[in-house]
């Protein structure tokens, strides 16, 4: 149900997205008669995009298990975005509707990359150890458990059971390299040492 709701909230995020990007060109473009003409044949498509995107939302917050500071900044920023673009709008402001498709492309980006700045965040130094089995389970404990559980049952997330999980190898590392779903990759977060010292501790998880 998870990945579903996270796949619909996207849709309904990118709609929302491009009607901002067209009522926002269409103003700049001081093209009014269309804007007005857009935006009333859009009136009830637009509440509804609002509303699936609202609500969607906060059930995926409701139902994550990791959520991060960036997740704050992201609220923070559609909060913002939403009474610029209504004033912006009602006033034909160029500057702040612009603002507006700014805040929510923003948004957006922080959404998909899980960082305020885009980047991702070097986790390496912050896992160390000599054995590769204590530092597989150690980021495990700090990275995965919230969403996975202690022993791989979780689900908050949509993360799978991992007690039960009948991928190889190959795919689990490909997983954990590029992410999948409301996982983000950990490819450029991890070193390769790392990595393959938690798909080790996963893949314990996982043995009958």
């Amino acid at each position: 149900m998870y990945t579903g709701m996270l796949h619909m909230h996207r849709l309904v995020v990118i709609l929302f997205l491009l009607i901002y990007l067209v009522k926002a060109t269409l103003l700049v473009l001081n093209r009014k008669d269309s804007l007005q003409k857009f935006s009333a044949t859009l009136k009830v498509p637009e509440m509804i995009i609002s509303i699936a995107f609202l609500v969607t939302g906060i059930i995926l917050a409701f139902n994550s298990g990791n959520l991060g500071p960036w997740f704050w900044v992201k609220m923070v920023a559609v909060a913002t975005s939403i009474p610029l673009a209504i004033i912006a709008f009602k006033r034909m402001n160029k500057p702040m509707a612009l603002m507006a498709v700014m805040f929510i492309v923003y948004a957006y980006g922080i959404s998909e990359t899980k960082s305020p700045s885009f980047k991702a965040d070097d986790l390496s130094a912050s896992y160390s150890a000599a054995d590769p089995a204590q530092m597989g389970q150690s980021i495990y404990e700090g990275e995965c458990l919230a969403c996975h559980g202690a022993e791989g049952k979780g689900g908050a997330s949509g993360a799978k059971d991992l007690t039960s999980s009948a991928l190889t190898p190959d795919e689990r590392l490909d997983i954990i390299l590029n992410g999948k779903n409301a996982m983000m990759a950990y490819r450029d977060r991890l070193s390769p040492e790392q990595i393959d010292a938690v798909a080790g501790y996963v893949e314990t998880l996982a043995a009958p």
